[in-house]
C-alpha cells in the first residue's frame, strides 16, 4: 500500500472524527439545554443514532454518494486529488470545532473539491451546478427549517395559552454559570455543571410523554444526520482507497467508527453553545426543533440533496422562539453566519495548496 493511500486512510477517519465532533451537538444538545438529560448523555444518545445512520446510508442515500463521487468535478480523479479534498474539508471543520463553532462538512467537501478540481481539470468542473447544489441548499434549508419551527411554535404556544394553568411548571434547565476561556476546558465544565436530568417522579403524564417525545426525535435527527454525512466522506475517501482494494462497506465502516469517536471525545466543545447559546429552550421548543431538523436532513439524504445539518438545526433551534425574536442571542448567530461564509472559501483554499504540493 503506498504512502498516498495510507494518508488518505488517515484522512478519512480525521475528516469522519472532526465531523462527529462538530455535527453530534447539533440534534440532541436541545436535550440538555432543556434541562431533559445531561450533556453527556445527550451526546451518547446522539452518538448512537448517528451511528445507525452511517450504517445505513450506503443502501439509503446511494444519491449522495454519487453527487461526490462525480457530481461535482466529473474528471477522473487522482490519489492527490483525494488527499487534498480531505485535507481541505478536515483543516476546516477541525478548527472551526476548536473554535466552537458549528459548521457543514458539506459545504467545506464541496469547496475543497472546487479548490482542488480547478487545478485537477478546470473545465470538468460543473459550474451550472453549484448554485443547485451549495447555495439554494444553503439558503433554502435554513428558510424552510426557520419557517416550520417557527409555525409549530406559534401554534403550540397558542394552544398552551388557551390552558388553563396547572401547578406543575414545566422543566427547564438552570442559567448556565458564567463561561470560561474555551481554551482552558471552559466549555466542558460549564456543561457538566449543568443540572441533571429533572426527576419524572412529580413529572405530569403530559410532561413524560413529552420527553419521550423529545428524546425520540433527537435520535431522529441523529440518525438523519449519519445518513445524510456518511456517503459524503465514503465517496471522496473511494477515489483512493477503492483502487487500493478496500470496499465502499469497508470504507463506510471506518468512517462510522471514526465519526462515532469523535463524537465521544469532541462532541461536548459544541454542545452547550447550541443547547443555550442560541435561545433557552423548554421541552416543547426542543421537540419541535428537533422533528423539524429529522424530517429535512432524512428527506435531503434520501432525495441526493447536499443539506447541512448545521443550518437546518440553526434555522429549526432559532425558529422555536416563535414571535420572541428577542429571546435568540444575535451575537451567537452572527458568528456562526461568518463561520458559513468562511466554509467553502477556506477548504477551497487549503486543498488548492495541499494539491500543489501533493501533485
Amino acid at each position: 500500500m503506498s504512502f498516498t493511500v495510507v494518508l488518505v486512510f488517515i484522512l478519512v477517519a480525521a475528516l469522519a472524527a472532526a465531523n462527529g465532533s462538530n455535527d453530534v451537538p447539533k440534534g440532541v444538545a436541545t436535550l440538555a439545554g432543556a434541562g431533559v438529560t445531561k450533556y453527556r448523555t445527550a451526546i451518547v444518545w446522539g452518538t448512537v443514532t448517528t451511528l445507525a445512520g452511517c450504517l445505513c446510508s450506503l443502501a439509503l442515500a446511494d444519491r449522495m454518494t454519487k453527487l461526490f463521487s462525480a457530481g461535482i468535478v466529473t474528471a477522473e480523479p487522482t490519489d492527490a486529488f483525494a488527499v487534498a479534498v480531505l485535507a481541505g474539508a478536515v483543516a476546516w471543520v477541525a478548527l472551526a470545532t476548536v473554535l466552537r463553532l458549528p459548521v457543514s462538512t458539506t459545504h467545506a467537501l464541496i469547496g475543497a473539491l472546487l479548490g482542488a478540481g480547478m487545478l485537477l481539470a478546470s473545465d470538468s468542473i460543473a459550474w451550472s451546478a453549484i448554485p443547485e447544489k451549495l447555495i439554494i441548499p444553503l439558503l433554502v434549508s435554513i428558510g424552510i427549517a426557520y419557517a416550520i419551527s417557527l409555525i409549530l411554535a406559534l401554534v403550540f404556544n397558542r394552544g398552551a395559552a388557551s390552558k388553563p394553568p396547572t401547578t406543575e411548571p414545566e422543566a427547564t434547565a438552570e442559567p448556565a454559570s458564567p463561561a470560561t476561556p474555551a481554551g482552558e476546558g471552559g466549555a466542558v465544565l460549564a456543561a457538566e455543571r449543568v443540572n441533571a436530568a429533572p426527576t419524572t417522579a412529580t413529572e405530569p403524564p403530559a410532561g413524560r410523554v413529552l420527553a419521550a417525545a423529545h428524546w425520540l426525535t433527537s435520535g431522529a435527527t441523529g440518525f438523519a444526520r449519519g445518513l445524510n454525512d456518511t456517503p459524503k466522506i465514503v465517496a471522496i475517501g473511494a477515489f483512493a482507497l477503492v483502487p487500493a482494494g478496500m470496499t465502499t462497506w469497508q470504507i463506510m465502516l471506518l468512517v462510522s467508527g471514526a465519526m462515532a469517536l469523535g463524537s465521544l471525545t469532541g462532541g461536548m466543545r459544541l454542545a452547550q453553545r447550541l443547547g443555550e447559546g442560541v435561545i433557552r429552550m423548554n421541552h416543547r421548543e426542543g421537540f419541535m426543533a428537533n422533528i423539524t431538523t429529522a424530517t429535512l436532513v432524512g428527506l435531503g439524504a434520501g432525495y441526493g440533496l447536499p443539506m447541512s445539518t448545521t443550518h437546518t438545526s440553526t434555522g429549526a433551534i432559532a425558529g422555536s422562539a416563535g414571535a420572541n425574536l428577542n429571546r435568540l442571542s444575535g451575537k451567537t448567530l452572527r458568528h456562526f453566519l461568518i463561520a458559513w461564509l468562511v466554509t467553502p472559501p477556506f477548504a477551497a483554499a487549503v486543498a488548492a495548496l495541499v494539491f500543489l504540493v501533493a501533485r
